[in-house]
């Protein structure tokens, strides 16, 4: 074997450009540092690498110094007892973000793919849910699963958590809401600023958990003893570390900015404010990302969606920027929105509302007849949206005709039919790629004058809805097919279908229900498709579908494009909401950065960076979906929490072990039938099956099931609602054979109500589809 070349040129760094671009005096990018020890197969002081790269002036010396020091920081490497840098994210180290469990243990999710690692209750002692870390792979755990133990801590998540304050022996301490943070926090004596036995509050952790000791704090902010109506989204931004003001630095930015469009802003860029350009969305939208317009041609259709130009007001290194980053996306609760960008840009300057001139980015599309993206080209342009339209509005149109709607907007039906046509074109493309569609019913929920839910309502999407999000998937797959083309350094949004466990267990569940999914090993998005509609009319098709659902991996996103398994497409990106997503603003850079004579090799993000930025808006995502659910379950539990003791229809949402999850006809809330409350029998959960089973009575509770339960007990500060089960009902929504015992009895204060709903509904209350993806 060849003896491996000890030195290594500096000047051989494949992103020097990129580096002499960003620096005055360059140093070796992180990426070749990487390579070099990578090559060298052993740990490297920073000696021994200043010498492999030749490096000799005190300042080329310097800058290596500090890139280590800052890549060590970051988890790219970690050093050894004799002061040797190792790669992290090879087979035995991995950096990734702790994700906790109630019960004690947590797991690493990895930043570069792959399953997440074990990490013991004894290590999880030291690290706290968010928490980012290094984990060496030692093995498997009891269950099979890889397991790891904890090397290093290399950023803290939990600056503050919110909890209820306790005393006992003399010792205060604060027991967390967030049920992953298993630990309490210590609040030493004269630290509880008046905090009392019970009470919820804020707690600021002074010194982070160690192997001997838990968290210590103390108590900044006294929330009361109960959740008090109208501040369940504050606790909820309390709770999961929302960012909620807005830096004095970032104030200060804002007022250089202008509030209209200023005449040099639209030099040179494209004149599109007489092409009728119009945003579609819901009509409680206020900040409008996208428009769009569409134009018949000989071999299709020509597609133009056009998305504000955040790039050009939001600019790298800006407090604006690093407030924005840190954020990483919008939040949208029940009756506000946490803004990941300020009014100022993201209702106002940036937002493309009706009749006013504003910048953006556009993705030009010829779609052919049958829905491919024949060509597609970006460029700049200033634009005027000629209507701020509703889905309904657009609906009644296209789909109902409605003659006074067809009249209001009479200039702009023709380009609204065309954009109906492109749907059409769009829609079989869908189905010949054999894209997933799932069925689930959205809800929206309706406040009263005093902010408490008036109703909670389903929200029927139709063919408005499917067009834009048709359009808005054209916009995204073209985006991805630009960026791997100019070999741009980018986020994609990948969606990857199910791993070998979730597979084994999807067909050992199909199996018993006497079905088939094809494919075998490696079965593609079609044959997902295939099954759903051959279940269509089966009584038991929700409960496949669900399954199905639920086989399936989160989509992340990540700098090496994997597709996108739901969406049946080999390469996808955000592009088209920058207002609200970090991740889309970072595209529209790179994009920026080809129209401006760049080349992805001195894009000044690099590969590892973006790793990271892909894995921190994962977890914004993520935040953010578990923080408005939080916001949600404290309203509802609010809401129904003067129905206890009445009766109602459900579906059976979850199986687990300890009981069943019932969603209430009509209410739209989900409670939970503990184990306890069913029939006197001893019943075994089946995981692959999805199912309860009683030893003694044969009864089977299984998901989808159609139920009647009583509501038994509400509590807003556990987001709780326990529920007793009546019976199961029968095919014609009928109470088959009450329980034992009082089963059936109307409990104290309540009434009898007849539920509604067949076993065909099943409902889910989800965000807007309309980028779901």
């Amino acid at each position: 074997m060849a003896k491996r070349k000890q030195q290594r040129d500096a000047a051989a760094d494949p992103y020097r450009e990129r580096e002499q671009s960003k620096y005055d005096n360059p140093v070796p990018s992180r990426e070749f540092l990487m390579e070099v020890i990578a090559d060298q197969a052993r740990p490297l002081t920073r000696d021994q690498l200043a010498r492999t790269l030749e490096l000799e002036d005190p300042d080329a010396l310097e800058g290596l110094r500090r890139r280590l020091i800052a890549m060590e920081r970051d988890g790219q490497v970690i050093r050894n007892r004799r002061g040797g840098y190792v790669l992290v994210d090879n087979e035995e180290l991995l950096r990734g973000r702790v994700v906790g469990h109630q019960d004690g243990y947590g797991q690493l999710a990895p930043d570069v793919g792959g399953q997440r690692i074990y990490i013991s209750p004894r290590d999880m002692r030291m690290v706290l849910h968010g928490d980012r870390a290094v984990v060496r792979v030692t093995g498997v755990n009891h269950e099979g699963e890889p397991a790891g133990l904890l090397v290093e801590v290399i950023e803290r998540a939990n600056k503050t958590v919110v909890g209820r304050y306790f005393e006992e022996s003399g010792i205060g301490f604060v027991v967390p809401s967030n049920r992953r943070i298993h630990q309490d926090v210590i609040v030493p004596a004269g630290e509880q600023h008046n905090a009392s036995n019970g009470e919820l509050v804020v707690a600021q952790i002074n010194q982070q958990p160690t192997m001997r000791r838990q968290p210590i704090g103390e108590v900044i902010q006294v929330l009361g003893e109960h959740i008090q109506p109208g501040t369940e989204i504050e606790t909820a931004q309390l709770i999961y570390g929302i960012p909620v003001e807005w830096p004095d630095a970032v104030m200060k930015e804002l007022e250089r900015i202008p509030d209209q469009v200023p005449e040099a802003d639209k030099q040179g860029r494209k004149d599109l404010r007489k092409m009728p350009l119009v945003t579609i969305d819901g009509a409680d939208a206020r900040d409008f990302d996208d428009a769009v317009y569409a134009e018949p041609k000989p071999s299709g259709w020509r597609l133009v969606v056009a998305i504000a130009d955040v790039s050009h007001y939001v600019r790298p290194g800006t407090a604006l920027d690093r407030e924005a980053r840190r954020r990483g996306n919008s939040v949208y609760f029940p009756r506000n929105v946490v803004p990941m960008l300020p009014e100022k840009l993201s209702n106002g300057l940036c937002s493309l509302n009706p009749e006013v001139d504003r910048l953006c980015m556009v993705c030009d599309m010829l779609v052919t007849g049958g829905g491919e993206i024949r060509r597609s080209s970006f460029y700049r342009a200033v634009m005027r949206s000629h209507a701020r339209m509703l889905y309904d509005e657009v609906a009644g149109i296209l789909v109902d005709g409605d003659r006074d709607l067809r009249a209001r907007y009479e200039t702009l039906v023709p380009q609204l039919e065309n954009l109906h046509g492109v749907y059409q074109s769009l829609r079989k493309a869908r189905n010949r790629r054999g894209a997933i569609d799932f069925e689930t019913t959205e809800t929206q929920i309706l406040f009263d004058d005093d902010g408490l839910i008036r109703s909670i309502e389903p929200v029927e999407r139709n063919d408005a809805h499917r067009l834009i999000e048709e359009c808005m998937l054209a916009a995204n797959q073209a985006t991805a097919r630009y960026l791997q083309k100019q070999k741009l350094p980018a986020l994609f949004r990948n969606h990857e279908g199910p791993d070998e466990d979730r597979l084994d267990n999807l067909n050992r569940f199909l199996a018993e229900t006497g079905l088939r999914l094809g494919g075998g090993d490696d079965p593609q998005p079609g044959d997902f498709a295939k099954l759903l509609r051959s279940v269509q009319n089966r009584p038991d098709r929700h409960l496949i579908q669900t399954v199905m659902l639920r086989s399936l991996k989160q989509a992340v996103y990540h700098p090496v494009n994997s597709g996108h398994f739901g969406l049946a497409m080999n390469e996808y990106a955000h592009f088209t909401s920058p207002i609200r997503r970090y991740p889309d603003l970072l595209v529209h850079r790179g994009i920026g950065h080809v129209l401006d004579g760049g080349k992805g090799s001195n894009f000044p993000i690099g590969q590892d960076e973006l790793l990271s930025l892909g894995e921190h808006f994962s977890m914004t995502e993520r935040r953010a979906d578990e923080a408005t659910r939080d916001a949600e379950a404290i309203l509802k539990c609010q809401y129904i929490r003067d129905k206890v003791g009445e009766e109602y229809n459900g579906t059976v949402t979850g199986v687990t072990g300890f009981g069943l999850f019932v969603e209430l006809d009509d209410l739209y809330v989900d409670g939970l039938v503990h184990v306890t409350q069913l029939e006197n029998d001893f019943f075994r959960f089946d995981p692959i099956g999805h199912h309860l089973t009683g030893e003694r009575t044969g009864k089977v509770y299984r998901l989808t099931d159609r139920v009647r339960v009583r509501i038994a007990r509400v509590d807003p500060d556990e987001r709780k609602v326990d529920l007793a089960m009546l019976g199961s009902l029968d095919a014609n929504g009928e109470l088959e054979a009450p329980l034992d015992g009082d089963a059936g009895k109307q409990g104290k204060g309540g009434r009898k109500r007849p539920g509604k709903g067949g076993a065909d509904k099943q409902r889910k209350g989800r965000r807007s589809r309309k980028e779901k993806a």
